[in-house]
């Protein structure tokens, strides 16, 4: 804004206005933006002669430059002036308007676009340019007709007044507070993030194990985001500098570093207060941007002057100061204000305690840039100690923390005192007090021998004498790689390993210290099957004195290492037991295998039927009679039963009667034994995406054998078909729904039984996903037909 109207006047301090002494009537292309052909001006009043003289004579005495007849364009009426400027717009900077009252009166006025224009940095006053030359030009002429001397004398000179520089608008103050907030709120998210992320991972916990004190952990903080904030605002400022700002061109160097390398130093403070009621990292952004937010409007207040004015309440100063994004806005247009007009020299040090404007009463000033700078090193310290008592009462992730007057106890300064020790540390109880007789002088004292055994134990040194050393240590370790079999691997940096290797690894370094809890992540993934069992044999004999938690997609390394198996799926812990347990609860039932003896002449029974088709059909009814199951699985050589488990106390009469018969059915063996563990999980994990199933009211689309196709619930067993219904079927008819578990582990249709009538007694179940309309008819066409389900326990096996 400075730039554009660097050539107006009312933007600079006039102390000694010149004149501007008979200005004449400039051309009309010098206007902004005129449109061609143009007009240098209009008039009206061509009615008489008089005024055509007096237009005649403006014309031909224009100071510099004769205005010709074709740059004139002359009206009876201002009427009929203001018709013409309304439909031509832009084709004249002015006109005139004449009355010819009587021989020593003449009124006129003047007509000018008061609105001012800007053009390539440059502002057009209509007033000086246009207005004031046509109204000097109309006087003379005027005066001169009247008195009757054409060659009259008439110089005029106008001068505007002294005046300040107006204040202009101010981007910087304006935008800049916002600008620099965001400029350092990129580094506020980020510390607050990293904050939390310490404490959510526990890595301050870690590293005040291996000795890091509280002081040095705060130390390390401060310094490396105090150098961080020094680095940044030296930036800003030099690139203002750079870019030409006055803000940052007038205004002391000293005094604009200081403005934001405080505030940012403010900020580090309030982040570690922020932190300590954080708790996860994913919401550490979202408070950091929350601020931002927040301080986008209080800015935007306070750049308006509130509550910074002799009005308010102190305090009510004093609350908003605490917000520190406050501070910073105030700030900015403190310095803005010192910069706002070309003639204003900015704040400099020995200045900074003073009000921006000279004219300012002592009683109006409130607040200074070091007022600013107080508050912004005073709250600080503020919210830098509440940061460290807050972390010191708020519970950590173990439920630890101090009381909440914690500092006022003696122990916590001179650090002597309590005796409370944490579950799983090192402490030593005497039993009794040794007799005064036995404690010799050289007892009293042990710091020599304290710093040996420190000594000795930091350069690694045998010395038989110092009984805290450590000792067997490679020993542990080579019996740690000999039991995982990398002996010969053990000079190898492990990221040469393989997958297999480094598997191995992890598990011997699981074990040393003999922990009593092991948590083990598929660990033998990637191995041989060689390596793969050595492991299991580690882990089994492991297993003494310690629980150990595996988890594994392997059902036989569950099924051979785990005590108990959970099965997981969806997210949620669906079982836990033993394997035996599982597979009773969870399984199919009995796995039942016949095997058929191969039809030659050497192991052919006598008088037995080689027709092994026809043995296999006296087998599969004999099943059917007794036990109502048909094979899962069948070929030449054998056929395979899932017997359930209500079927358990027929199983006893049923294989001693199978058994008789062998011969007869021409049976080689007879194999029974409870569901595998795989089996169990494709069970379990089936159950748990029919649940997801019905609760996302999933369909999918069946096609019968006559070509019609229906929309089915997934896991849907009894379908009826609607529009099915006929006199030899007056409930229509249905089909059982066979299902199986792709790649995946989704369902899916792998066929449907023949189409068999709906029973009489069987009650039919609409699909919440169903729309009624479409149930009492079959239609072919795109409008999709959605089958009725019918609960399985209302069919029994006599219907089909």
């Amino acid at each position: 804004m400075n730039a554009a109207n660097s050539d107006t006047t009312a933007y600079k301090s006039v102390l000694d206005p010149q004149p501007l002494v008979s200005p004449p009537i400039p051309p009309c292309e010098d206007k902004f933006y005129i449109k061609k052909p143009c007009f240098d001006f209009v008039w009206s009043g061509n009615y008489s002669d008089r005024l055509n003289r007096i237009v005649s004579s403006i014309m031909a005495n224009n100071p510099g430059r004769v205005i010709t007849s074709n740059k004139v364009k002359s009206f009876r009426t201002t009427d009929d002036v203001d018709f013409w400027l309304l439909n031509n717009p832009m084709h004249c900077p002015g006109a005139l308007h004449f009355k010819d009252i009587n021989a020593t009166v003449i009124s006129y006025g003047v007509q000018t676009n008061s609105t001012r224009v800007m053009n390539r940095g440059y502002s057009e006053d209509p007033t000086f340019k246009f207005q004031i030359p046509l109204q000097i030009a109309a006087e003379r002429e005027i005066a001169r007709s009247i008195i009757g001397d054409p060659n009259f004398s008439w110089v005029v000179g106008l001068k505007e007044f002294a005046h300040p520089a107006k204040n202009n608008f101010s981007v910087l103050a304006s935008i800049g507070p916002t600008f620099f907030l965001a400029f350092a709120m990129f580094g506020f998210v980020m510390q607050i993030g990293s904050l939390v992320v310490e404490k959510e991972l526990k890595l301050r916990q870690a590293m005040s194990m291996t000795g890091l004190y509280e002081s040095a952990y705060w130390f390390s903080w401060i310094t490396w985001e105090g150098i961080l904030s020094l680095v940044s605002s030296l930036l800003l400022v030099l690139f203002g500098m750079m870019f030409q700002f006055d803000m940052f061109k007038k205004n002391n160097f000293a005094v604009v570093f200081l403005v934001f390398y405080l505030f940012q130093l403010n900020m580090v403070g309030f982040a570690f207060l922020l932190s300590n009621f954080i708790s996860k990292s994913s919401s550490a952004t979202t408070v950091g941007f929350s601020v931002f937010i927040v301080g986008f409007f209080t800015q935007i207040v306070t750049i308006f002057g509130f509550p910074y004015g002799i009005h308010v309440a102190s305090i009510l100063r004093t609350l908003w100061s605490l917000f520190p994004p406050n501070l910073l806005g105030i700030a900015v247009n403190l310095l803005a204000q010192a910069t706002a007009t070309p003639e204003d020299v900015g704040i400099s040090w020995s200045r900074r305690s003073e009000c921006v404007r000279d004219d300012s009463a002592a009683d109006k000033c409130v607040i200074s840039i070091n007022d600013v700078y107080l508050w912004l090193t005073s709250t600080f310290f503020v919210w830098f100690v509440l940061a460290i008592y807050f972390d010191n009462i708020i519970p950590n992730a173990y439920g630890v923390r101090k009381p909440i007057f914690y500092f006022l106890k003696p122990g916590y300064w001179t650090g002597k005192g309590g005796n409370r020790v944490e579950e799983g540390g090192i402490c030593s109880c005497m039993g009794s007090v040794p007799q005064q007789e036995h404690i010799t002088p050289e007892d009293e004292d042990v710091l020599e021998e304290e710093n040996i055994v420190k000594q000795e134990a930091k350069d690694g040194l045998v010395n038989p004498e110092v009984a805290v050393q450590v000792r067997g240590l490679a020993k542990v370790a080579e019996e740690s790689l000999a039991e995982v079999r990398l002996t010969e691997a053990a000079k190898v940096r492990t990221r040469s390993y393989s997958g297999g290797m480094r598997r191995r690894l992890s598990v011997a370094i699981a074990l040393i210290g003999n922990p009593k809890l092991v948590i083990l992540d598929e660990p033998t993934t990637g191995m041989d099957p060689i390596s793969r069992r050595h492991v299991w044999d580690i882990i089994q004999n492991a297993k003494k004195g310690r629980s150990i938690v595996l988890t594994t997609h392997s059902m036989e390394e569950a099924d051979i290492l785990s005590d108990r198996i959970g099965i997981m799926a969806k997210g949620r812990l669906r079982c836990i037991g033993t394997s035996i347990r599982l597979k009773s609860r969870f399984g199919t039932g009995f796995i039942t295998n016949v095997s058929f003896i191969e039809s030659n002449a050497e192991q052919s029974p006598p008088n037995a039927s080689v027709d092994l088709s026809n043995q296999h059909e006296d087998v599969k009814q004999f099943f059917k009679y007794h036990l109502d199951v048909m094979p899962a699985e069948e070929t030449k050589s054998y056929l395979t039963f899932v017997i359930p488990h209500d079927r358990e106390k027929l199983l006893t009469r049923f294989f001693s009667e199978l058994q008789d018969r062998e011969r007869e059915f021409a049976i080689a063996d007879i194999q029974i034994g409870l569901a595998t563990l795989e089996e169990v999980f494709l069970n379990i994990a089936k159950q748990a995406e029919l649940e997801s199933a019905a609760a996302e009211g999933r369909l999918v689309t069946l096609t019968l054998t006559s070509g019609a196709s229906v929309q089915i619930p997934i896991g849907a067993r009894f379908v009826g078909i609607p529009g099915t219904q006929s006199p030899e079927n007056p409930r229509g008819i249905m089909v059982e729904v066979y299902w199986e578990q792709d790649d995946s582990g989704s369902l899916c249709i792998s066929g449907h039984s023949a189409e068999m009538p709906l029973p009489l007694n069987v009650q039919q179940f609409i699909s919440a996903s169903q729309p009624r309309s479409n149930i009492n008819f079959l239609r072919r066409g795109k409008e999709p037909v959605y089958g009725i389900m019918i609960d399985p326990n209302q069919i029994s096996p006599s219907n089909y």
